[in-house]
């Protein structure tokens, strides 16, 4: 378990980051998308920091916060949103899918005076699931997503793994021996990255995602579908959906196993996407007639939510019964999935993600393409090594791309980084907050 005794000064670094005293990667997104969007829209699961990027937002242009969570901020502005909405920017709206009539007001002011800057909204639900939301500013908003805390946030340090990687694929390769365990691994694993659940442990931050899960289900996924016909099956139908966390989506299988027909399950599912408690991380290769474009993976958003959902603690975790290691395998790749795609939210540039495999088994837990058409793809294995037969798909995947390639990395829980062969290497995970590349 990550505590402030196995990491020395873990403790005093996370105070200082939920006070808001060390940024967050994204804040610095948000300052320099502001000069280019009118409307720029931070979206992503609950207690995840939201509200405390859009109130330093504010903070810096002398702003306040309209918090439409607030029942009596609520009530106020539901009768004429155009009267708040209508200030200097950046207006500054937190939770504005609890007004829905907040993106017409937003749209007729636009329609008076688009300029950049205009306004910052927050919102717990995906803007693509809520009524018309997508339509009403096309073209004129643009989507953040606020993820969990990374490793490098909740220590304090600046991580450019992924930035690193993608402008020179042999920076990871450094003779600095990781001191990280495979204990501390499962820590981490077990804690995950939300900011409330990382100052529990225990009992204590088993109780805080129930009631995470509690509330998002209860209310957000209510908000969304009010007659949902079978909401009492919903919680079941999570469980079943985050034992598969790490794999290949099976929807059938986890309808059956709740008695739910595969079609309902499914849009039980987008349910919980559009909520952010889980995700599908799609197939990729638009040209390689190898993958199998129809089957996507699954991961809860946070590894730490996935393993409460699964029942897992880190004593199991510790343990060598051959299942555990099987578990620890997936929850290991979502929580290796999970730190890329926060790094990836911070890029300036936009790029492809996925995961690839073949119709023979062949597979590589996670590709990242460039618009220039690069490709830089990572395994992860929960071993302390890794034999040659471990880099099976990143080889294939190599020898299908061909020079596009750039590098393929098998990320495990051993001391050591070095190159295996052509373009292939094996890296310890820590090096994607404690390697800093591309400063």
């Amino acid at each position: 378990m990550v505590t402030a005794l196995q990491f020395p000064g873990l403790w005093q670094h996370l105070q200082v980051a939920l006070q808001g005293q060390v940024g967050r990667r994204l804040g610095e997104v948000v300052l320099a998308r502001l000069s280019e969007e009118p409307v720029l829209a931070l979206h992503g699961p609950r207690s995840v920091g939201k509200s405390t990027l859009l109130r330093e937002t504010a903070e810096r242009f002398g702003v306040a916060v309209i918090d439409l969570d607030d029942l009596a901020v609520r009530e106020a502005f539901r009768p004429d949103p155009g009267l708040f909405v209508a200030g200097p920017g950046p207006v500054c709206i937190d939770e504005y899918q609890r007004v829905p009539e907040t993106l017409d007001a937003i749209k007729a002011e636009l329609n008076r005076r688009t300029s950049p800057g205009r306004f910052v909204i927050t919102g717990s639900t995906r803007h693509d699931a809520l009524p018309s939301a997508a339509q009403a500013l096309t073209g004129r908003l643009h989507l953040l997503t606020v993820l969990p805390l990374t490793q490098g946030e909740i220590a304090g340090v600046r991580e450019d793994f992924v930035e690193g990687v993608l402008q020179d694929p042999l920076l990871p390769i450094t003779a600095t021996v990781s001191m990280t365990s495979r204990e501390d691994y499962v820590g981490r694993v077990c804690a995950g990255g939300f900011p409330l659940a990382l100052q529990r442990e225990g009992a204590s931050r088993a109780r805080w995602f129930d009631d995470y899960v509690r509330l998002s289900l209860s209310r957000d996924v209510a908000e969304l579908a009010p007659r949902l016909r079978q909401a009492a099956v919903l919680p079941k139908l999570l469980e079943r959906l985050a034992a598969q966390t790490g794999q290949l989506l099976n929807v059938t299988s986890a309808a059956d196993a709740v008695g739910m027909d595969a079609s309902t399950a499914e849009g039980y599912l987008k349910l919980l996407e559009a909520v952010y408690l889980v995700r599908r991380l799609p197939s990729w290769g638009k040209t390689l007639r190898s993958r199998v474009g129809s089957h996507p993976k699954l991961h809860v958003v946070d590894s730490g939510l996935a393993a409460r959902l699964s029942r897992v603690t880190p004593a199991k975790l510790t343990g060598l019964d051959p299942s555990t290691l099987t578990e620890f395998g997936h929850l290991l790749e979502t929580f290796v999935v999970g730190e890329v795609l926060k790094q990836v939210s911070w890029l300036d540039a936009a790029v492809d993600v996925g995961q690839w495999h073949t119709r023979d088994g062949d597979e590589v837990d996670l590709v990242i393409e460039t618009e220039e058409g690069d490709v830089v793809a990572f395994e992860v294995k929960a071993a302390g090594r890794v034999p040659g037969g471990d880099l099976k798909g990143l080889r294939k995947l190599r020898d299908a791309v061909g020079e596009r390639f750039k590098g393929g990395y098998a990320m495990y829980t051993g001391q050591r980084s070095y190159t295996a062969e052509d373009r292939l290497h094996v890296i310890p995970i820590e090096r994607l907050w404690t390697h800093h590349g591309a400063s």
